[in-house]
């Protein structure tokens, strides 16, 4: 097991148990306690989780958003999946607004070797665009940057999509299910996610098979407004066939 494998497997252990020991990671992992340790104390330094003596409990209320460092580490090769059928899915000479979030910044990491237009709405994915210029032309909004999370919010960011018309909105989401639609756990961000959705004449939905079935704070989106899902073969069929019904196109990589 890797670091990375190990780190996702502990952060997650305590997340859905609220707490654990250092011996029950120690079990789960089949690392040694002293690894352990060190483990939960690099964890503990990226906010994903809070140390106490002989162990680790959670940093997170119920139905609070994962901190960005926790999320980057879930589901890494389905999201890389996910981005590059959402890649696929857009051609050539497109304007593009692209959502934050860890899946739509896979998406950004292809779209810069592209030729299309791309108006980023994260600090990370505008840094992806930037750090190594490619044939992709870069568009940056205003907004306020959400601590640690990175994605732009506030009057400025609404102004930039108010002002502008686009082929494709590449949207993330924190929960989606044909009964709720859309939702995101936090309101200003879910502001910003309809205004991109509306400036846009096609929306794809990024989205693991996690956020499937799950309903967040904030309603974004009724399912019938989606034009297609892009989601991993682990999602739920009995959802994916709700959301079909739903007119949404559904493509499961």
């Amino acid at each position: 097991m890797s670091n990375q494998e190990r780190h996702t497997r502990i952060a997650q252990a305590v997340r859905d148990a609220g707490s654990a020991t250092v011996p029950d990671l120690a079990e789960l992992t089949g690392a040694s306690e002293m690894t352990i340790r060190r483990d939960l104390d690099t964890l503990a330094a990226q906010g994903v989780l809070e140390r106490f003596r002989g162990g680790a409990r959670t940093l997170l209320l119920r139905g609070e958003e994962p901190p960005f460092a926790l999320r980057a580490r879930e589901a890494v090769d389905a999201k890389r999946r996910i981005a590059a059928e959402i890649s696929a899915l857009i051609a050539d000479g497109e304007t593009v607004v692209l959502d934050s979030g860890t899946t739509c910044l896979e998406v950004a990491r292809l779209l810069r070797e592209r030729p299309v237009t791309v108006m980023p709405l994260s600090l990370q994915a505008i840094h992806v665009f930037g750090d190594t210029p490619g044939p992709a032309t870069l568009i940056i909004p205003g907004g306020q940057p959400r601590t640690a999370e990175g994605a732009l919010t506030g009057p400025l960011t609404l102004a930039s999509l108010a002002a502008l018309r686009f082929d494709t909105a590449v949207i993330g989401c924190c929960g989606l299910s044909a009964a709720d639609g859309l939702t995101a756990y936090d309101l200003d961000d879910a502001t910003v996610k309809k205004a991109a959705m509306a400036a846009a004449r096609r929306t794809l939905v990024a989205a693991d098979a996690g956020k499937l079935g799950r309903t967040a704070f904030a309603h974004v989106s009724p399912a019938a407004l989606l034009h297609t899902l892009v989601t991993d073969t682990t999602a739920p069929a009995d959802e994916l066939a709700a959301l079909e019904t739903a007119n949404t196109t559904v493509k499961a990589v």
